[in-house]
Parts: structure tokens; sequence; C-alpha cells
């Protein structure tokens, strides 16, 4: 069984710009490295991926990487994917909620957010395993942090989601807590299997990434938009089955482009209309002359 959250019922009050931006700069890069031959795109991955022996100073720097504090790798392995897999499943959970985080908190604060969550998600990783060489590369610990920010906004949103029991495929309708929830735990879960080398994900650095999305949100978030929101009337807690026709025509119109409704017309806007000007009453005649 697994599941693939597919969108969600929230839509946001500005284009989220910084949201498509990383997309596009991580899908640029990925791109790049994808076109190079073997030899150059491992010398590109190990120079811009943070390696935890170079981040500690266990081990020295070789002349053969560029030319890059290594320090500046917390930055520029956030930009970095392994694979298709790897980059499709990052851009899909930061297209989902990314727009909305970016919305609570404006496109500054968000930058600044996604780049400490991501840098955050490496040191975590680097505590854990300070003597690898082996580089972490990879947008999934920044996005952590922003799967963590849209629990403590956005609790209880509603998420579509694809899920998948051996032959069987539903479309449901969860909650945003049950959604975020069920993946933090899979990450508890699979952690210990990072531990022994054998497993290719850092876990880690996704539980530190999202930790760090909850103790920033609090400071980044705009005054307007409350912690945990309480809903006005109860929550529908019941399993909702969507069938996929409804799916298609829910995802369109979450995501297509809304007209901009024109301004209300002010008076002077309006045409003038002349009023006809009453026509003068005729006067009564004067009375006859009195003999």
């Amino acid at each position: 069984m697994f599941f693939i959250p597919l969108f969600d019922d929230n839509p946001t009050g500005r284009v989220p710009v910084i949201t498509w931006s990383l997309m596009a700069l991580c899908v640029a890069v990925f791109l790049f490295h994808l076109g190079l031959d073997a030899e150059s795109e491992r010398r590109f991955l190990f120079s811009y991926g943070a390696i935890p022996a170079l981040i500690t100073g266990a081990v020295l720097r070789p002349p053969a990487f560029a030319e890059l504090p290594d320090w500046a790798t917390l930055i520029t392995s956030v930009f970095l994917h392994g694979g298709f897999l790897h980059l499709g499943g990052n851009m899909l959970y930061l297209w989902i909620f990314g727009d909305n985080v970016e919305d609570a908190m404006g496109a500054v604060k968000f930058t600044i957010f996604y780049i400490i969550c991501g840098a955050v998600a490496v040191l975590a990783h680097t505590a854990i395993d300070p003597d690898s060489v082996t580089p972490l590369v990879g947008a999934s610990g920044a996005i952590a942090g922003v799967l963590g920010a849209y629990l403590m906004l956005y609790p209880r949103a509603q998420v579509r989601v694809l899920v998948v029991i051996l032959i069987f495929v539903r479309f449901i309708s969860l909650p945003a807590v049950a959604v975020l929830a069920g993946w933090l735990l899979l990450q508890f879960i699979a952690a210990p299997a990072s531990l022994s080398g054998n497993s290719g994900v850092a876990y880690f650095a996704h539980i530190g990434g999202f930790a760090a999305g909850l103790v920033l949100t609090p400071f980044f978030k705009n005054r307007d938009h409350a912690i945990f929101p309480a809903k006005a009337s109860a929550p529908d807690r019941r399993l909702k089955i969507i069938n996929r026709h409804q799916i298609r025509n829910e995802f369109v119109g979450r995501y297509r482009p809304k007209r901009a409704k024109p301004p209300p017309a002010s008076r002077r806007d309006l045409p003038q209309v002349r009023r006809p000007r009453p026509r003068p009453r005729p006067r009564p005649p004067p009375p006859p002359p009195k003999d």
C-alpha cells in the first residue's frame, strides 16, 4: 500500500512566484548535469552536493572539486537531484504545499525559510553520519520544512490523495493533518534503516527539515495567519471516496487561472445621462378687467 497526494482544495490569494521559481531552478539544474558525461556529472554532484566529512572537516576538499566553501554546499545541495523519480517526487510536494506556505509568509520570508530548512536538514544528516563521504543531494529537507509549516497553518485543508492497495486504486480526500502526519510517521519508521548505510534516502534530513519548519513557522508567518486555526463548524471526519471525474473537475477548478474582476465603476466613469429640462408651465391668463 502507498499513497500519493495530488492536490489540495486550498486556493491561494497570490501567484506563487517563489515556489514556481524554485521548481524551475531545480529542473534546470537537473537537466544541466543530466547532459554531462558520466565523469563530469560525478564531479559536479560531488562538488556541489553536501558531503558530511567535508562539512565537519574530517577530510579535506580534493583539488578536483569546484572551488567552493564547504559550508556553501548546505545551500547548493538543495537544488541537486539524483534521478527523475527523486526530482518528480520533490517537485510534486513543493507544488502542492509550497504555494500556500508562500502565501502565508510572503515571497522574501518564504525564500529565507526554505533555505534555512534545507540547511538544517543537511546538518541533521551530518550529525547522524559525520564521516560519510557520500554527497547528499535533493530538496527533500527544505520541502519537509514546508510540510511542517503547512501542518501548522492549514491543518484542516482537504488533500486529494491517490491510494493504491495491491490492485485497488482509489481517490480519497483527507485532511492535511492526516496526510502530513502519515508522511512523518513513515520517515520515523524508515529512519533506522538509514543508520546501516544500506538505504539511499536521508530520512534524518527529512525529519530535521520538518522539525525546522515547525520551529520557524511562528516567526516567519504573516500576522494575519493563525497557528492551528480553529474551524467555525465541526470538521467532517468521514472518509470521502472520490471518483475520477470529480477529481478531474476539482483539479481543473483548483488551478484554472481566475479572471480578474473589473473594478467597480465610480460615478465619474458612468455615462452621464442628461435629463430633459422640465418645460415651464404656462401661466394662467390674466383675469378679465372688472367694470
